[in-house]
């Protein structure tokens, strides 16, 4: 048994030595494994959405794509995609937040498919998009998107535990909201989970708070902002205008629990706060902006800060109307001014134009001479002809037969008509009649000279 022993010894012993590098060995991967599987967890997910909604023109594509740096006006149709890149400075972790942009016709509403399901709507982030350069289309736009994304989220089928989880999660998250301290460059830019000693007593939601909870965060961009001085110069738009459009804006975000931004692009507007609060919506990212309500261009007001306190300051400012009015009552579309254009003139072509003429001067009838239509008191008295047969027979007393033409007659009838008893006066003369055509210019003075020697006999 002894040689055994002996022989044993040795392998026990080389056993032992391989068991202790196993050991080492196991040690190591486990502490990467461990390593990688740490550094997975608190990297950035990459596979969260935002859900772009707006009417055509009120600016979605070009917002988004002044977010991701790009300057290119190209719009597409049906539903365009885009990506902001999201980077974790405390981790230099860098990824992608995928943005679907859906057109503004409701014939595409069906391509929402494409962009979010069942399993990806948590990771979701729904924005609608209001033009704040046509303000009498905000609330119908809001209302109208907002209904298409709860039909689309009910056809999804989302189990009805995780779908009431959801909602509980967008209630929590609004009765937990907390005026932002502000942060110093040294700190860490994703914000700390709250531990059970944070925790604060929440307050029950108002009436009308969250009666419309879609299961994932809202919010309301007003782009075009800097409108609101075309609106004054040209609507005559007050702050009374403003505030009630405000309003009503923050009434519908109470009743989605949805936050509040007013954006301009041209302006370059409210944009980087804009991306910092996408972030900490979907990467819980540190929020240090506190509500912005003092300009009425450049309004932001988060989600879980408002209520109906605080709407109200808004209705102190309200003369001429009250806050319950209907929106489209106020608000209205103004008139459209039609633009009166002047049509292009072409000329026609010479030899075209001069046919026409001489057909319309072939079909005009025969105009009287300027002879016989002159006066005949100028053809008595200033006639340039030297008097002569026939004219020494024209006297005052045949101007005065000359009868008077009759008031209610024309001017071209009036005038033919004294030619006429003109010319008539002159043929009803007899024909012995001194100065008469008819007797010869010497009979007549021969017969006054025989009377005149018989009376001297």
């Amino acid at each position: 048994m002894a040689p055994v022993l002996e022989k044993q010894l040795p392998v026990s012993a080389g056993t032992g030595d391989n068991n202790n590098e196993d050991e080492e060995g196991q040690n190591l991967w486990s502490s990467i494994l461990s390593e990688v599987s740490t550094r997975s967890s608190s990297k950035l997910p990459s596979g969260k959405n935002i859900l772009i909604f707006g009417e055509d023109g009120s600016g979605k594509t070009t917002l988004m794509a002044k977010l991701q740096g790009a300057e290119h006006n190209k719009k597409g149709r049906g539903l365009e995609y885009l990506y902001l890149s999201v980077h974790d400075e405390d981790r230099d972790d860098l990824t992608r937040c995928n943005v679907w942009i859906l057109d503004g016709d409701l014939y595409h509403k069906g391509l929402l498919k494409f962009a979010v399901s069942a399993q990806t709507l948590p990771d979701c982030l729904a924005i609608f998009v209001a033009d704040m350069s046509r303000p009498w289309t905000i609330m119908d736009s809001l209302k109208k998107w907002a209904s298409v994304l709860r039909d689309h989220i009910d056809k999804l089928k989302v189990q009805p535990e995780d779908m009431r989880e959801m909602e509980q999660k967008m209630v929590k998250s609004f009765q937990e909201y907390t005026e932002p301290e502000e942060a110093s460059p040294s700190s860490p830019q994703r914000r700390a989970p709250a531990g059970p000693e944070d925790e604060a007593v929440v307050l029950p939601l108002g009436d009308n708070v969250l009666t419309h909870n879609l299961g994932i965060p809202v919010l309301i961009v007003c782009t075009k902002s800097d409108a609101v001085g075309v609106l004054e110069k040209e609507h005559d738009y007050r702050d009374e205008h403003f505030d009630f459009i405000q309003s009503h804006i923050r009434q519908f975000c109470l009743q989605y629990g949805a936050g509040l931004i007013y954006t301009s692009v041209k302006e370059e507007k409210n944009l980087d706060l804009l991306y910092k609060y996408i972030v900490h919506k979907l990467y819980d990212f540190q929020f240090t902006t506190p509500a912005l309500v003092v300009e009425k261009d450049a309004v932001f007001i988060p989600s879980g800060w408002d209520n109906e306190k605080k709407i109200g300051i808004l209705h102190e400012n309200l003369s001429t109307v009250r806050p319950e009015d209907p929106f489209e009552d106020f608000i209205t579309k103004p008139p459209v001014r039609k633009l009166v254009h002047d049509k292009e003139i072409c000329a026609e072509d010479e030899q075209v134009f001069l046919m026409k003429q001489q057909s319309l001067l072939a079909k005009q009838p025969a105009t009287p001479t300027r002879g016989a239509t002159e006066s005949p008191a100028r053809t008595a008295s200033g006639s340039p002809r030297p008097a002569g047969r026939g004219q020494t027979g024209v006297s005052a007393a045949s101007m005065a037969a000359v009868k008077k033409p009759d008031p209610n007659m024309k001017a071209g009838a009036a005038n033919e008509g004294v030619l006429a008893n003109f010319f008539n006066s002159l043929l009803s003369k007899k024909t012995g009649a001194p100065g008469s055509p008819g007797t010869p210019v010497g009979a007549g003075v021969q017969g006054s000279a025989k009377k005149t020697e018989a009376g001297f006999d």
